[in-house]
């Protein structure tokens, strides 16, 4: 066999063993449980779930949960995974998705996987669905289907393959934005979309790590019990009746103080050395400590989502700390709920306070008035 076939039958081996890192699983709904009035968790079970995974803890792991555009069982109903595994599938499936009528493709959404027991015996994962409902009982698709949800129904689900984990030809998943790195000092603050992934990532929590974490949801009977073995303050804020995200913001901008925060601030976020600041007045002091306006980002139009791992170059060499990579700082904050609230504080933590953007994830869950596409 000559060098070059030799080459293309290596070339063909790799191709055939490259593992993709996205895959559909076939489930069934094992079991139901309303939390709250405004939490159901969902239990989806199948032994296809043995493929799904990512290596470690979930912590805010997203899915696309496929919603059936019927519950009629003799309605048509598509093959998911032979759409993503087909040769003309891949990153190409989602426009062939979409295409589709709608009464066979259904409506996509994306959730936070809650827990995920794929190694056991009968494996499982939890997804914890807010029900939005408003005051005549009109809701979005998922709210509507979950609501509905018994033992037994079918759903498709779009998620990690386990396989890829491991694999040096797959890609990788993207969905898990929590990545602290060396940071011991974590805020963590989300309304009730981001209670799922807010409460897996603090149980995954190592000891040495402490901060805050803060839960807007509408109504006391939604606090959750969340355990974690770090030293992280976890802070239950129930709405009622005032504004979406006040108690939210009011709570972050009480935590991350300007000036006060200027003391922990200055030294390690624009390389001032700690033994100068003596003779820095507090109003000097929280000018050197503040940082840019960040880029407008018209929350009507676009999604505002702005991790350390998706900022492009420009943003990153005009950051307080273009020398030092993501996650080299002590502190570190995940931000994520309504877009707008988010926006607020991704204004207040970056520009008013000076919070390294490397070091802050802001994630716009959801925008009041506007569903998610399809």
């Amino acid at each position: 066999m000559t060098e070059v076939s030799n080459r293309t039958a290596r070339q063909a081996q790799r191709a055939e063993a490259a593992v993709s890192a996205v895959t559909a699983f076939d489930v069934v709904v094992t079991r139901v449980q309303r939390l709250s009035d405004n939490f159901q968790r969902i239990t989806f079970g199948g032994a296809c779930l043995k493929d799904f995974g990512v290596q470690g803890p979930s912590l805010d792991l997203r899915i696309k949960v496929m919603i059936p555009a019927s519950r009629d069982d003799d309605a048509p109903r598509l093959n998911l995974r032979a759409l993503l595994e087909a040769p003309t599938g891949g990153p190409g499936w989602y426009q062939q998705w979409l295409a589709l009528d709608p009464a066979v493709r259904g409506s996509m959404r994306t959730y936070t996987v809650r827990e995920a027991r794929c190694g056991d015996d009968q494996p499982e994962i939890d997804v914890d669905f807010v029900m939005h409902f408003d005051a005549e009982g009109n809701g979005g698709p998922a709210s509507l289907w979950a609501a509905a949800a018994t033992p037994g129904d079918r759903i498709w689900l779009i998620g990690p393959n386990v396989h890829a984990a491991t694999c040096t030809t797959a890609g990788s998943y993207g969905g898990i934005e929590w990545r602290p790195g060396l940071a011991q000092h974590i805020l963590l603050a989300g309304d009730e979309t981001a209670v799922p992934a807010i409460s897996a990532i603090l149980e995954s929590l190592p000891t040495d790590v402490g901060g805050h974490a803060f839960l807007e949801v509408p109504d006391p009977a939604d606090f959750q019990d969340v355990l974690t073995g770090s030293s992280v303050r976890i802070t239950w804020l129930a709405r009622g009746q005032r504004p979406h995200g006040e108690l939210l913001d009011a709570a972050v901008r009480d935590a991350v103080r300007v000036p006060g925060w200027v003391s922990l601030a200055v030294p390690f976020a624009v390389g001032v050395d700690p033994t100068s600041r003596a003779g820095l007045t507090l109003a000097a002091a929280a000018a050197v400590a503040a940082g840019p306006e960040p880029e407008e980002v018209n929350i009507d139009e676009t999604i505002l989502w702005e991790t350390p791992q998706r900022l492009n170059a420009s943003t990153l060499t005009s950051s307080l700390n273009p020398d030092r990579p993501s996650g080299a700082l002590p502190f570190y904050a995940w931000i994520a709920g309504e877009a707008a609230v988010v926006r607020g504080l991704r204004r207040y933590l970056v520009r008013d306070v000076g919070i390294d953007r490397k070091q802050v994830a802001f994630m716009g869950y959801w925008r009041r008035g506007r569903s998610e596409l399809s």
